[in-house]
């Protein structure tokens, strides 16, 4: 029953993010946002929503829903790890091997069109702010102060982040190549329309289209939706993780460090894999980095305030996935910063890197005997 309730509970969380990262999508066009600030913010915070939420639903829920279990904060300091080490490794590794294949079929080279000023920004905010999180995990249990320091820090930093994407002047486009918002989709196959769900061709939007274009409460619409969706999804997938990492005796925190990333991460990958098919790399591989900022500095705020946020010997195996991250990160990205370019050969690193680290956490016996 378990495993139904998993796989239940990731299929809403997908249908979620996908309604909601094309919402985000139309809504940073309306808005006429910069590329950057629609993948490495808009599309990032879109797709990491899921990801984002099981920690949320696993520490918070308790407090406000009642119930839960001990295991509850196990779950969402794993899921709080495991999302900076699945984006920086096998996202990576994911994207850079759809390239290849694109290039081997002629229809691009491996070579990517990215923005290195944007990707830049985003790499040096990740390893400034993953450095400063993980490095509260060596604080005193009893000092406060000094966590909730970091996490105010965490929160300023990010918001410096935004600011700068936001204030980057936005490139020249119409909004031809967006993909059709989802519920006017739907609303197309309906017999009757009883909601005037577009609006003509360049009417309040400043910009000519081949096709109407979404009214923006419509958009917000699908993506309050979605929002809802992937709610309930987590807080499913959340009480599912916790029955069955008891009956099989894995430790709650490994188990969401592995599976969790892995399903609530797809969309993320799915995204960046149609993006550089298209030739859209700076969005592609902003939709991971840009990810990767926001997990590195706003989920960690509430494993460091609200559980057991310290590294010990039960506790080292989870922390070594940022360890892995760190490796990762500056070997794909090392040379970009240097040179100036990005292969997708670079970003084949991340899947060896990936693979030890899970042959590790489900081998190594701390893995299995943390639980107990």
């Amino acid at each position: 029953m378990d495993v139904v309730l998993l796989i239940v509970a990731l299929a809403v969380i997908l249908l979620g993010a996908e309604l909601f990262t094309n919402g985000i999508e139309w809504f940073g066009h309306r808005l006429d946002l910069a590329e950057g600030a629609v993948g490495s913010v808009l599309a990032a915070v879109a797709t990491a929503m899921p990801e984002t939420l099981i920690p949320v639903i696993a520490i918070v829920g308790p407090t406000i829903f009642g119930g839960g279990s001990p295991n509850s904060s196990e779950i969402g300091v794993g899921a709080i790890l495991g999302a900076p080490f699945m984006l920086s490794t096998l996202a990576m590794f994911v994207t850079g091997l759809a390239i290849v294949i694109y290039a081997r079929r002629g229809r691009r080279g491996t070579d990517m069109s990215v923005n290195v000023r944007v990707l830049g920004r985003d790499v040096i905010f990740f390893l400034v702010a993953y450095t400063i999180a993980i490095a509260s995990a060596f604080l005193p249990a009893d000092l406060r102060v000094g966590r909730w320091a970091v996490a105010i820090g965490l929160v300023v930093l990010y918001a410096v982040y935004v600011r700068a994407h936001f204030t980057d002047p936005a490139e020249e486009g119409d909004g031809s190549d967006l993909n059709k918002l989802h519920l006017s989709r739907l609303a197309g196959r309906m017999p009757g329309r009883m909601i005037d769900f577009d609006v003509l061709p360049g009417e309040d939007d400043g910009h000519e289209h081949d096709g109407p274009v979404p009214r923006i409460r419509i958009i917000v619409t699908q993506v309050v939706a979605a929002l809802a969706l992937i709610i309930v999804g987590a807080q499913v997938f959340v009480g599912a993780v916790e029955h069955l990492s008891s009956t099989i005796g894995l430790d709650p925190r490994i188990l969401a460090l592995v599976i969790a990333p892995i399903a609530t991460e797809l969309p993320e990958k799915f995204n960046s894999v149609i993006w550089v098919r298209s030739g859209k790399d700076t969005l592609a591989m902003g939709n991971i980095s840009g990810a990767m900022v926001f997990q590195s500095c706003l989920p960690t705020v509430l494993g460091i305030l609200f559980t057991e946020w310290t590294f010990k010997a039960s506790s080292a195996l989870a922390f070594a996935s940022a360890g892995a991250a760190f490796v990762a990160t500056v070997l794909i990205f090392g040379v970009m910063l240097r040179r100036g370019r990005l292969s997708a050969w670079s970003l084949l690193i991340g899947g060896p890197i990936y693979l030890v680290y899970l042959a590790a956490a489900l081998l190594l016996p701390a893995g299995a005997a943390a639980g107990h």
